[in-house]
């Protein structure tokens, strides 16, 4: 964690007992990239975009996401930004993630053939880092989140 971030945590938790915030908490951006974490982030702070998938084998050192787990979500240069609830976590294969998950994702025009095009891109990068290659039934955590902080905008 970083000292920036958890003075903003336990700042958080102080003001807004409302929120019941525990002490433990996941930090991460959203993406690889300046660009996508900054587009990402401002469909969460929309409440366009609920949900997000990531690559189970990228996960492997930090786990995967748990239901009731809290994470603070901060832009590509580590500025917190807001906090979200891990509601539904599934791990499935690539090529089994469903419409309705691709369209809670809220990214591009929302469709499934869109969330394969783009994430097989992603999961892509992410692989190489990894030393492996991308394949239709690698393991993918389809989480759903609810935004705790601030209220969406939208």
């Amino acid at each position: 964690m970083t000292d920036i971030a958890e003075r903003w945590w336990q700042a958080l938790r102080r003001d807004r007992p409302d929120l019941a915030l525990p002490e433990q908490y996941d930090l991460w951006y959203f993406g690889d990239s300046e660009d996508l974490a900054r587009e990402l982030l401002e469909l969460v702070l929309a409440g366009t975009k609920t949900a997000t998938a990531g690559l189970v084998w990228g996960a492997d050192e930090a786990g995967t996401p748990k239901p009731g787990g809290y994470s603070l979500i901060t832009d590509f240069d580590g500025t917190p930004r807001c906090v979200l609830q891990t509601m539904e976590v599934r791990v499935l294969p690539f090529d089994r993630v469903d419409a309705a998950f691709a369209h809670d994702e809220g990214e591009d025009d929302r469709s499934l053939a869109s969330w394969r095009e783009a994430h097989w891109s992603y999961f892509g990068r992410r692989c190489a880092e990894l030393g492996r290659e991308p394949t239709l039934d690698m393991p993918v955590f389809c989480e759903r989140f609810r935004l705790v902080y601030p209220q969406p905008r939208g």
